[in-house]
C-alpha cells in the first residue's frame, strides 16, 4: 500500500509524525508518503536510518492548524498538507490518507474540495471501534455531524454494517440505535424516526441500545448523531484512563500491594489491552470517494 501521512498534523509536528512513518515503514514494509514542509520533514528524517524503508516526501507549503475554521480553510489554504495528501488519494498515487490534525477541517477539505462524497451519501460519518467483549463495536457518527437527520442515521448504519462485515469479519452484524432506553418508543424525535427507518431496512436491526450494551457483546454496529457519539467516546476514554490510573496508584500503596501488583502485572496488561480505546489508534471517515 501507499499511505499518505500528514506530517504537519500533530501538535508537535513533524517529530511524532515522522517517527510514526518510520515505525510503520519498518513494521509493514508499505510505502509512506510524508506530506508537508519538506525542509522540516527531511531534517527530522536525518535522525533515523531510512536506507531500506519506502519513505518519500511531497512538499506542501501550508499547514492546517487547530484554530483554522473548517468552513473557510479549504479556500484559505488550498496547498495545505491535508489538501495535497487527499489529492494524492484522489489521483490514485496513494491508497489512504492519515492525519492527526483538525478533524473538522479534514472533513470539510475532503467533502468540498478533494475526495467528495460517494454518490447518494448525504453526509460522511466518523466511526470508532469501541473495545468490548467480542470483536469490538463500530460506533458512528462520533463527531462529523453534530446535528443529524433520521435518514442520515440510516445511511450511517448501512456504512457501519459494510465495514463491520468486510473489515472485522462479522457475517451478519447486529445493528443498534443509541438511545436512553431499550424500549421501543424511547428517545427524542430523531431517535424515534430513525428507529422506524432502521426497522424497515434489511439490516439485522436489534432495536434501541443503551451505552452499557456496547460493552456486553450485544451489538456490533451502533449509530448515533455526532454530538452524542462524540460525548460517548470521550466519556469512555476518560473512564478507562481514570480506572487504570487508580489501579496503578493503589498497587503502589504499600509493600503487599506492590508484591501483589508485580505478580498480577501480566493479567492487568491483558485487561488493559482489551479495554484501552487507544489500542485502536484511528477513526475512519466513511462515505467519501477515498479512505
Amino acid at each position: 500500500m501507499h499511505i499518505a501521512l500528514d506530517a504537519m498534523g500533530s501538535d508537535d509536528f513533524p517529530k511524532p509524525d515522522v517517527e510514526g512513518a518510520v515505525l510503520a515503514a519498518r513494521e509493514y514494509g508499505d510505502a509512506i508518503i510524508l506530506v508537508g514542509d519538506e525542509t522540516l520533514i527531511n531534517a527530522e528524517l536525518k535522525k533515523y536510518d531510512t536506507a531500506n524503508l519506502k519513505l518519500s516526501v511531497v512538499h506542501a507549503p501550508q499547514a492546517v492548524s487547530m484554530e483554522d475554521k473548517p468552513a473557510t480553510v479549504g479556500k484559505e489554504k488550498p496547498e495545505s498538507s491535508m489538501a495535497i495528501g487527499m489529492t494524492l488519494v484522489k489521483s490514485g498515487q496513494a491508497d489512504a490518507f492519515v492525519t492527526a490534525g483538525n478533524t473538522g477541517a479534514a472533513l470539510a477539505i475532503a467533502t468540498l474540495y478533494t475526495l467528495k462524497r460517494i454518490e447518494g451519501v448525504k453526509r460522511p460519518a466518523l466511526s470508532a471501534i469501541i473495545p468490548s467483549i467480542g470483536s469490538g463495536v463500530t460506533l458512528l457518527d462520533v463527531g462529523a455531524n453534530a446535528d443529524s437527520k433520521a435518514d442520515w442515521l440510516l445511511q450511517f448504519a448501512i456504512m457501519g454494517r459494510i465495514f463491520s462485515k468486510n473489515a472485522l469479519g462479522i457475517q451478519n452484524p447486529r445493528v443498534g440505535l443509541l438511545s436512553n432506553g431499550e424500549e421501543e418508543g424511547k428517545g427524542n424525535e430523531l431517535i424515534r424516526e430513525a428507529a422506524t427507518l432502521l426497522k424497515s431496512a434489511n439490516l439485522n436491526f436489534v432495536g434501541n441500545v443503551e451505552p452499557k450494551d456496547l460493552l456486553k457483546d450485544q451489538v456490533d454496529v451502533v449509530v448515533a448523531d455526532g454530538f452524542v457519539g462524540n460525548i460517548l467516546i470521550k466519556s469512555l476514554e476518560a473512564a478507562t484512563s481514570m480506572l487504570t490510573s487508580q489501579i496503578r496508584k493503589e498497587l503502589m500503596h504499600d509493600l503487599p500491594s506492590k508484591i501483589g501488583g508485580l505478580l498480577s502485572k501480566p493479567a492487568f496488561e491483558r485487561v488493559r489491552k482489551q479495554i484501552d480505546p487507544f489500542e485502536i489508534g484511528a477513526r475512519h471517515f466513511w462515505g467519501l470517494m477515498g479512505l
